[in-house]
């Protein structure tokens, strides 16, 4: 069914304007053909149209804007033919969703050219460690609280609340390069959903320096074209939290902080959501992903602990590298022969039960081994919210990332980090930058917040 837009749509559209590099492209599935539907991007950062059908007068009005209009593919026999038509209406790019046979991508990009086309692929199937400017995976989890507290996969091994996120995963993918990871997975089927489940599924992703691929389930998309007075007001929020990452560019370069490294093949699972990535977040431990392929020198610079999932698959010179870990002091846990990650088969992203019991065994050494040691960040008062530290090349400025996965404020969040840091300064998406007071703890420094809504971030300098 076509939407209908009142008649307060703008029509008047700018001669021309700048096309953003890959690497800036704010996306969302865009669910209307009408050129007037992109009166929406009025003071949003959304450019860039993932289209499953288009027109003329969209790609014309969308490249007016600058707006990067992007023609979504879907496996089958006809996705070279339909690649080539979008080609042909002059689209920004091409999507591949779905898992392609290895000819048929070959054939699709070759007859791009030129052309960016992005695959949004499984996840075991993304090419980690390419040149590609942007890597994707149309699988991921909803985030938020979970709503079956009883069940073993919401409690989890760790024995906290447990939240369904993205984060474990997307922290393990990035640190394969510098390419910008999206996350396109869609709301649940047949599914309202509230305004700050989408407040929290942008943040989930920004919080690791990733994007979500926006998408408006159907009740939403249907309201918004009407003008709906309620949905245009989410729309504003959703822009504002958008925008609110989108001014930090900054922010994506930092690289993940702390000083316990997991080592972990993704292949074996690195790339699972619920693995021992998630459980070691929800305790708020900084952790730092090292793909198992990635152990040479320097890869556990500024480390004082390890965790080595799967002992058997490292090379001598790897295990070389662990045992002059030790040598320097760092702590190093590791597994007797067989002891492995739980690996799901086939395209599934989450443990079972059985599997979720299976890495109770690596958890419990795991969580023994952390105790109540700091880090790199101890925060308190946070059940319903995780976080994420990045820092610069040089480490002398820190940023922590808080998201709320609740419905309701946080009150009384305090945070303790390492080393002394002579500024602290809270931004969120409803008010200016704040000063905050620095006071002095046991193993370093620590600061109060009043207040979180949905998320906020602390950027600590030196």
């Amino acid at each position: 069914m076509r939407a209908v837009f009142g008649l307060g749509w703008m029509c008047l559209l700018p001669l021309a304007a700048a096309v953003p590099a890959p690497d800036a492209w704010v996306p969302v599935r865009w669910p209307w053909a009408e050129a007037r539907s992109l009166d929406l991007l009025e003071s949003s950062p959304v450019n860039c149209l993932l289209l499953k059908s288009w027109t003329p007068e969209l790609i014309a009005a969308a490249q007016k804007r600058g707006v990067v209009p992007l023609a979504v593919i879907a496996p089958g026999s006809d996705a070279v033919a339909t690649a080539k038509q979008a080609l042909s209406a002059s689209v920004g790019g091409l999507v591949l969703e779905g898992d392609f046979a290895d000819e048929t991508t070959t054939a699709i990009r070759q007859a791009a050219g030129s052309a960016v086309v992005i695959e949004l692929t499984a996840r075991n199937r993304m090419a980690l460690g390419s040149a590609a400017p942007i890597l994707g995976t149309y699988q991921g989890l909803w985030p938020g609280i979970s709503d079956e507290h009883a069940n073993a996969h919401s409690a989890g091994p760790s024995g906290s609340t447990w939240i369904d996120t993205n984060t474990g995963f997307l922290r393990a993918a990035r640190v394969w390069g510098t390419s910008t990871v999206w996350i396109a997975n869609q709301p649940p089927a047949h599914t309202v959903i509230t305004t700050s489940r989408y407040l929290q599924a942008i943040a989930d992703a920004a919080m690791s320096g990733a994007r979500w691929v926006l998408a408006l389930d159907t009740d939403f998309s249907s309201r918004l074209a009407q003008r709906d007075a309620d949905a245009v007001a989410s729309w504003r929020r959703i822009s504002a939290l958008l925008s609110y990452y989108e001014s930090h560019p900054e922010w994506r370069a930092l690289r993940e902080y702390g000083k316990l490294a997991v080592i972990q093949d993704p292949a074996k699972g690195g790339l699972v959501s619920g693995g021992i990535l998630d459980m070691i977040a929800v305790k708020h431990t900084p952790v730092i992903p090292v793909p198992r392929q990635r152990l040479g020198p320097g890869a556990l610079d500024g480390a004082t602990m390890a965790v080595n999932i799967d002992a058997d698959s490292l090379t001598p010179e790897q295990k070389e590298i662990l045992r002059n870990f030790t040598r320097s002091g760092g702590a190093l846990l590791t597994g007797p022969p067989g002891w492995k990650d739980s690996t799901p088969p086939g395209e599934r992203i989450t443990l079972d039960k059985a599997e979720l019991d299976r890495l109770n065994d690596i958890w419990r050494d795991v969580n023994s081994m952390i105790g109540r040691r700091n880090l790199g960040v101890r925060l308190f008062n946070v059940s319903s919210m995780l976080s994420n530290v990045m820092a610069s090349a040089d480490e002398k400025t820190e940023i922590v990332q808080l998201v709320n996965y609740s419905d309701y404020p946080v009150e009384n969040v305090t945070v303790h980090f390492l080393g002394s840091y002579k500024r602290a300064t809270l931004l969120t998406p409803e008010g200016a930058e704040k000063k905050l007071d620095i006071y002095s703890t046991e193993e370093g420094s620590g600061v109060d917040i009043d207040k979180v809504g949905v998320c906020a971030t602390i950027r600590l300098e030196p």
